[in-house]
């Protein structure tokens, strides 16, 4: 199943009573601060969370699969990194991989279904 900003907004108007436009209006400006912080090369880190962070990757040559023989310059760029925080992690850790499979094969069979 794919979480999306709406089912969120959904979640947290029906713990908290707020409406939900002032929930995607919290949800979308948390984002947009994010961003604009991570565009300005800063780090950004939610205690408990994870750490998001702008990176730099060095140039290198590329291939192209289908001709081989041409080198593909690939230029030094910016990327965002995220690493997740001690609690978040430690419950990723207790699923099992045959559970995640199940639910990845479950999804694909319900898109092929649509």
């Amino acid at each position: 199943m794919t979480l999306t900003k709406r089912d969120i907004a959904a979640q947290i108007t029906e713990e908290t009573g707020l409406m939900r436009a002032q929930v995607l209006d919290v949800m979308q400006r948390t984002l947009d601060s994010i961003a604009t912080s991570l565009a300005k090369g800063n780090r950004v880190e939610l205690r408990n969370f994870g750490i998001f962070q702008v990176k730099v990757r060095k140039g290198r040559v590329g291939r192209n699969p289908k001709r081989p023989e041409i080198d593909v310059p690939i230029a030094a760029h910016a990327i965002v990194k995220f690493k997740a925080g001690k609690e978040m992690r430690a419950e990723v850790l207790k699923l099992s991989p045959k559970s995640i499979s199940a639910r990845r094969e479950k999804n694909v069979t319900a898109a092929a279904a649509v």
